[in-house]
């Protein structure tokens, strides 16, 4: 029987990704008063920066911000005005401060799933950041749990199933990222139920994980989490 069904937080319970898409369009506007948008690639080069300082600064607004100003100043060749380096500052300060707007039907989702599960939040990224996120999500009272962790990874999820003296089949994750919510869980011998957002950071599409087991369903809205997990269910108890 599955006792234990996670939530991831960011694009499955609130809106968070566009967000971020948007500061790196602001990013590459100001920019492109330096150098040219179509040889310098931009976009690739601000990513790269920020897998690369992922271990230093961990993920979130924070972290993109440190990512972004550093980038400007190597694309630039130190050329960025100071004034410039100020805007991007203020990007990253949008991002934190940004409303918590939950995806439409969840929490009627998350209370169909409590109703038959314990439940529990598991989100990743920056601690006063998702802290605050949670705080306004208005969703608190339904998770007997939340867990804020730098890194979704086997040591991550065995800590949570550990702390509630769980055995990995006997727990489901909840998310949109196949490479964060789905694959450790699965790969520890747990479910998933896969909800795609409509756009992704690049980091988190890279994975190799490909579902080829009846671990894992996937889903196109918050309405069909309950069902999905009733299938699992189906699934364990066979």
């Amino acid at each position: 029987m599955i006792e234990l069904v996670g939530f991831d937080g960011d694009d499955t319970l609130w809106h968070s990704e566009g967000y971020y898409q948007s500061a790196h369009g602001e990013f590459e506007r100001i920019l492109g008063a330096y150098v040219d948008l179509a040889n310098v690639h931009i976009h690739d080069r601000l990513l790269a920066t920020e897998r690369r300082n992922i271990k230093l600064f961990g993920y979130g607004a924070k972290g993109m911000t440190l990512s972004m100003l550093e980038s400007a100043i190597d694309i630039t060749e130190s050329r960025i005005s100071a004034a410039d380096l100020h805007r991007i500052i203020e990007i990253g300060k949008q991002v934190l401060t940004h409303p918590v707007e939950l995806l439409p039907g969840i929490r009627a989702a998350v209370e169909a799933v409590a109703a038959h599960h314990r439940v529990v939040l598991i989100t990743k990224g920056d601690l006063f950041h998702q802290e605050q996120k949670v705080a306004n999500s208005g969703l608190t009272d339904l998770f007997h749990r939340i867990e804020i962790v730098s890194e979704k990874d086997d040591r991550a999820y065995r800590n949570v199933l550990d702390e509630f003296s769980l055995a990995p089949e006997r727990f489901a994750m909840v998310g949109n990222s196949l490479r964060s919510d789905i694959a450790p869980v699965v790969q520890l011998g747990g479910w998933g139920v896969y909800m795609p957002y409509h756009v992704t950071w690049a980091h988190e599409t890279d994975t190799d994980f490909v579902d080829h087991s009846s671990r894992v369903v996937e889903v196109d809205g918050p309405g069909g989490i309950a069902g999905a997990l009733a299938e699992l269910q189906a699934r364990a108890a066979s």
